[in-house]
């Protein structure tokens, strides 16, 4: 099974009352589900469960976001929350 979208990886939402938010992609689950977290209204704890098709990918894959998630390594809602404000300070910069 191919998934559109790799753990770690920056997604926006398309749909729900969550549109336009920014979120990391923390978990798989069925053929076209993910778990979904920002560490702000989404924590890493409770991670929420989105349909891929209500996503769209910013393009970017945080790496060493995606290895701790791979080794289970504990995460801080501040970790996301930051790496969400660095990449929008360097939207708006463009």
């Amino acid at each position: 099974m191919v998934y559109p979208y790799r753990i770690g990886e920056l997604v926006i939402s398309r749909a729900g009352r969550d549109r336009g938010k920014y979120y990391f992609i923390v978990g798989r689950e069925k053929e076209n589900f993910v778990k979904i977290a920002n560490g702000d209204t989404r924590k890493i704890e409770g991670p929420k469960r989105k349909n891929v098709k209500h996503l769209r990918s910013t393009g970017v894959v945080y790496e060493e976001l995606a290895i701790w998630l791979e080794n289970k390594k504990k995460i801080r809602n501040e970790d996301l929350k930051r790496f969400i404000k660095n990449y929008e300070k360097n939207e708006e910069a463009k």
